[in-house]
C-alpha cells in the first residue's frame, strides 16, 4: 500500500497546505479519506485518476475543510469523458446521508448521474470490498460527530484520525497499526480542546505501539515550532511530518 498526503493543512489557506486530503493506494487502486477544499486539483497532481475512486471515506462533515469538495468529486465524474459507470460509494460519520441530500438541493445538476451514488453511515463499523477492511470508531471532536479509519490489507494497516482530541478509541483503532496517520493542530503551547498537539499525537502513538506516526491536519502556527521535537517526547519511533503530495509506502 501506499499513502498519498493530498492536503496536509486545514481551513486556513496557505501558500505550502491544502485542505485536508489523504489517498491510500491499494493495489494501485486510489480510496480517498476526506477531501477539503482543492482536494480534486490535488488528485491529478498526484497522478491519480479520480475515475478510478469507488471508495471516499470521510471523518466528518460539520467542518467544510473535511468534505468540501465532494460535491465537486460527483460534477466531475458526471460530466468529463469518460463517463463514469462505477458505483461511488460514500462512508462517513451519521449525518452524512442528510449532508448529501442537502448537497443535491443546493446543486439539483448533482442528481441524474449516470453511476449509483451509495451512502453509508458508520459509527464502530466495518466496511469490507476487494479485500480491503475498513473499521471505524467514534473519536472526540468537541461536540462534532467525528469517526476514525483504520484500513486493512494483506496483514498491514493504516489508520487516520481525522480531527480529535485524545480519547481511548483512538488508541484502540491505532493498536500496532503499521502507520498512524493522526491530526496535530497547534504546537503543545496552543492546545485546543477537540484537537492534538504533537505530544499528545506522540503518547497516542506510544500507548498505540505504532511502527510509523505521521503528523498532518497542520496550521500554520505550527510552522514557528518545531512540532517533530514535541511529538518525541512521548515517541521515540520515526515520525513524519506530513507535506502536500508526500507518498508513504506501507
Amino acid at each position: 500500500m501506499q499513502l498519498i498526503i493530498l492536503g496536509s493543512g486545514v481551513g486556513v489557506p496557505t501558500s505550502k497546505r491544502s485542505a485536508p486530503g489523504l489517498c491510500v493506494q491499494v493495489r494501485n487502486k486510489p480510496i480517498l479519506f476526506d477531501s477539503g477544499s482543492g482536494t480534486t486539483y490535488q488528485l491529478p497532481k498526484a497522478g491519480i485518476d479520480y475515475h478510478q475512486i469507488d471508495h471516499v471515506f470521510y471523518t466528518h462533515v460539520d467542518h467544510p475543510d473535511h468534505i468540501n469538495d465532494l460535491p465537486e468529486i460527483i460534477f466531475a465524474n458526471k460530466y468529463d469523458y469518460p463517463i463514469r459507470k462505477n458505483d461511488l460509494n460514500i462512508t462517513g460519520p451519521v449525518g452524512i446521508r442528510r449532508f448529501y441530500e442537502n448537497m443535491e438541493r443546493l446543486f439539483p445538476t448533482l442528481k441524474d448521474t449516470p453511476f449509483s451514488v451509495n451512502i453509508k453511515e458508520v459509527n464502530e463499523s466495518q466496511v469490507r470490498f476487494n479485500g480491503v477492511r475498513v473499521e471505524s470508531r467514534p473519536l472526540y471532536h468537541q461536540d462534532v460527530n467525528c469517526v476514525g479509519y483504520r484500513l486493512e490489507f494483506e496483514g498491514k494497516s493504516i489508520v487516520y484520525s481525522g480531527d480529535t482530541d485524545y480519547c481511548d478509541n483512538i488508541v484502540e483503532l491505532a493498536r500496532g497499526s503499521d502507520l498512524l496517520v493522526l491530526e496535530c493542530s497547534f504546537p503543545d503551547e496552543f492546545k485546543v480542546n477537540g484537537h492534538l498537539t504533537p505530544s499528545l499525537a506522540g503518547r497516542i502513538a506510544k500507548e498505540a505501539d505504532v511502527k510509523r506516526l505521521v503528523l498532518t491536519h497542520i496550521y500554520p502556527i505550527c510552522d514557528l515550532y518545531n512540532i517533530l521535537d514535541q511529538a518525541r517526547k512521548a515517541y521515540q519511533g520515526e515520525i513524519i511530518v506530513a507535506e502536500d503530495l508526500m507518498r508513504v509506502e506501507v
